[in-house]
């Protein structure tokens, strides 16, 4: 079998949402034993949309590719128990717990680093006084859908793709391999605490907008389609199809405007307003002009009149799909890409799953496994990572503290 260059690594996951989830898959794809617990019947994310036409949860299959999974009675003592078992389970690649389920008492790392001294617990909460947030919560607080929609337009407009989830879930892993790598030189765990607002927080003063806003007197507003402080506009075509066209870069706006045939109106208004449409600030500034002169050139030739021409020019720019459309027509997007693989997800069906997006030299890619069903793993679990008898496990299955499909549907009815 094929080994990831985290092979050998033990992390436990307790968690939902979004960002956590994503931490755990990332760290499995790369070759990590990922274990994530939950309780029976499935936590928070169990049946989360987007869900299969067999009613399955496609973000629970997403989300956790590749991950072992345990179900127990998260009430009651013996699973609590075991829980911290699997956790501070002795390794010297085990020992590495990230969560987002802020439990005080025995599942905080106070408490769990008594049963294990290195232990690396690497904590996301939603803002850093330990409040709840989600992504749908922190971008409304930060002023991001007030910049956000067509020009013009007074209403906010939330983002569908959760942004700050997604950078705090690859910031857990950071997070947690940078404290590994702390904890191979010097012996010592830690506590890694981080949360989802100031992540975000931190990514707008990265970008210059915190900046922004307090420096300037102008507050940035909507712009639509266009690229904030460069060139960038999206343009109907002939045949009702919209595509995006990007002049950011000097190369880029050269290509446009060769591409299509606009310097002599490119130049008219730099004469009109004496200016100079090489620095992209200026093209910014005079972005109204610019579509107004490129819009006739789109309006006049449907998308495949120009799409080979624009590919070999090496010009930047793209058409507006849905996401079935894309789906249907990207090779990018399935098995053509080395990424994707077509897979059966138990429950499911086949469909194309992507393997890490990174691969190395050493070890290579992984291919994608599937998300395991709730509590798969559960025997597996206790008598590898606790290391219980069978009859122990029996025993624990039988009281209820924990369930597994194999065992439970082998049962006899009572």
């Amino acid at each position: 079998m094929q080994n990831g260059v985290l092979n050998g690594m033990r992390v436990v996951e307790g968690s939902a949402f979004v960002a956590v989830p994503l931490a755990g898959m990332t760290l499995a794809q790369m070759g990590a034993e990922v274990i994530r617990f939950d309780r029976i019947g499935g936590g928070l994310d169990a049946g989360r949309w987007p869900l299969s036409p067999s009613k399955e949860s496609l973000f629970w299959a997403g989300m956790n590719k590749g991950k072992k999974s345990i179900a127990v009675d998260m009430k009651a003592p013996r699973a609590k128990e075991l829980i911290t078992q699997i956790i501070t389970a002795p390794g010297e690649d085990a020992g590495l717990f990230l969560t987002n389920l802020r439990v005080r008492g025995w599942m905080d790392y106070e408490t769990l680093s008594q049963h294990r001294e290195d232990l690396i617990c690497v904590t996301l909460t939603g803002d850093r006084h330990g409040r709840p947030q989600v992504d749908y919560t922190v971008n409304p607080a930060l002023g991001i859908p007030h910049i956000t929609g067509p020009e013009g337009s007074d209403a906010p407009v939330a983002n569908a793709l959760p942004a700050w989830d997604l950078i705090a879930g690859n910031m857990c892993v950071s997070a947690l391999l940078a404290a590994e790598r702390h904890r191979l030189r010097t012996g010592r765990g830690q506590d890694v605490e981080l949360s989802l607002k100031d992540v975000a927080a931190a990514t707008l003063g990265h970008l210059g907008m915190i900046g922004d806003a307090i420096l300037n007197e102008e507050e940035r507003t909507k712009a639509g389609n266009a690229l904030y402080g460069a060139y960038g506009q999206d343009f109907i075509c002939a045949d009702g199809r919209r595509v995006m066209v990007i002049g950011l870069t000097d190369r880029q706006w050269r290509g446009l405007v060769r591409a299509t045939d606009s310097a002599d109106a490119m130049a008219a208004i730099e004469a009109r307003h004496g200016v100079d449409l090489r620095n992209e600030g200026t093209r910014w500034r005079y972005r109204a002009q610019i579509t107004a002169a490129l819009k006739p050139w789109f309006a006049a030739r449907p998308v495949a009149a120009f799409r080979d021409e624009f590919d070999r020019a090496g010009l930047t720019w793209s058409e507006f799909k849905t996401l079935k459309e894309a789906v249907a027509t990207d090779p990018d997007l399935g098995p053509d890409n080395p990424m994707f693989e077509t897979m059966q997800q138990p429950g499911i069906g086949a469909f194309p799953v992507p393997a890490s997006p990174v691969t190395y030299s050493e070890s290579g890619r992984l291919p994608p496994q599937p998300a395991p069903a709730l509590g798969l793993h559960t025997e597996e679990i206790l008598g590898d990572v606790v290391g219980m008898t069978d009859t122990e496990i029996a025993q624990l299955f039988d009281e209820g503290v924990v369930q597994s499909p194999q065992y439970n549907s082998a049962r006899p009815a009572a």
